[in-house]
């Protein structure tokens, strides 16, 4: 008799584009569709448009309109959803989605994992004991904790205090032939031969804490250098967000707007990395990022600030010389200008970032942790469901 399938209810914030739900996308996409079934309720909304991104018919998606403020509507809301569908895993995300876990145990809901994906925008290090205290408060109602980088891992034992047998490592993964299979082509409207140009990049929403602003200053100052062939130098953006009108303003006043391209939303990430020679992340803080992981799985070496889970993904080698501090202007155009001086560079360390991100990084590696973890804890859950805490 085969197993019945397994019933997971994933809780966020919201379902749009972002790193923490792309992540949600691609596993719901690879894990094995006659296994699984998938509920993902969003506290505020999702995005129809992003929602197409899931390739499965085995999902449905819940809004739950939460209002600002701090209301527990949503909360009860929440508790008789879980009452209906009656997941048998209840998997939230980051800090907003879980007080949710009170609602799944009181709905009686067998299996209850918390995966900490990365920093919020008011704990960017990790530090805010608010935070801490919240997130020792509802310790009591979690199974089983997933931890993206090393650095959340430890913030969970030290920090938390969450006992090792109940932390779990599971890092981002990618689906590497999505990425490695497709050719220059959209120039976007740089002013010279697209086989000239040496593009950096960044995709990210254009918000503090992806700092963009560094990225636009340390490319100014190359700009401005003798570094051999600044002349090369191009910056695309893409994605938008509500700092995308003072970013575009620093760029018209430097001098150089004909050498930037502010690309918007994109739904062609694939195609636009390829238009891409090297990838830069200079974000206040990081998860997993699952932008650099694409960046590598499309051959682009990475260039990122040195927070996060950043250094868990970046190859060892290049750990000194491209991996910076966040706002060191000076270190960030110089990482950038390495790939001017030594043109030979760029070939040899685009092959070495794709067989590294193949090896460590691949989607199949990810996907296959997590089936593990899933079907683990339902087997020992499942078939004593009932209003308890966590044991």
């Amino acid at each position: 008799m085969s197993q019945p399938q397994i019933h997971i209810a994933h809780i966020i914030y919201s379902f749009a584009t972002g790193g923490l739900e792309n992540g949600v996308v691609n596993l719901i996409n690879h894990l094995p569709e006659q296994d699984y079934r998938h509920s993902i309720i969003c506290i505020s909304k999702h995005d129809p448009h992003f929602f197409r991104r899931i390739k499965t018919s085995n999902v449905k998606v819940y809004d739950l309109h939460k209002k600002p403020g701090k209301g527990i509507a949503w909360l009860i809301a929440c508790w008789r959803l879980l009452k209906k569908i009656k997941p048998d895993i209840c998997h939230s995300r980051n800090l907003n989605p879980l007080e949710a876990q009170v609602a799944a145990w009181l709905a009686g809901v067998p299996v209850r994992i918390h995966g900490e994906h990365g920093w919020d925008v008011n704990d960017l290090n990790g530090g805010n004991k608010k935070n801490q205290r919240i997130k020792k408060f509802f310790k009591p109602f979690i199974h089983r904790y997933v931890a993206l980088s090393k650095e959340s891992f430890a913030y969970l034992e030290h920090k938390i205090a969450v006992p090792v047998n109940k932390l779990t490592h599971i890092c981002n993964g990618v689906d590497v032939d999505k990425f490695s299979q497709h050719t220059k082509g959209n120039d976007f409207g740089f002013s010279t031969t697209t086989t000239a140009n040496l593009v950096f990049g960044t995709v990210g929403r254009q918000v503090k804490v992806k700092n963009h602003q560094q990225l636009l200053d340390a490319f100014i100052k190359l700009k401005q250098s003798d570094t051999p062939n600044a002349h090369r130098a191009k910056l695309l953006i893409v994605g938008d967000g509500v700092l995308k009108e003072r970013l575009t303003a620093t760029a018209q006043q430097s001098g150089y707007d004909e050498d930037i391209c502010f690309a918007g939303h994109r739904d062609d990430i694939p195609q636009t990395m390829a238009a891409m020679d090297v990838f830069v992340l200079p974000s206040l803080a990081e998860g997993i990022s699952n932008t650099i992981l694409e960046a590598m799985a499309s051959g682009l070496p990475v260039i990122a600030t040195n927070v996060g889970g950043n250094p868990d993904l970046i190859m060892a080698e290049h750990h000194s010389s491209h991996l910076v501090e966040v706002n060191d202007v000076t270190a960030l155009s110089d990482a950038m200008a390495q790939y001017l001086i030594h043109h030979e560079l760029l070939e040899k360390d685009s092959s070495k970032v794709r067989e590294h991100c193949i090896k460590h990084f691949s989607i199949e590696s990810m996907v296959g942790k997590y089936h593990d973890l899933y079907t683990s804890l339902y087997q020992q859950k499942v078939s004593g469901r009932g209003k308890t805490c966590a044991a």
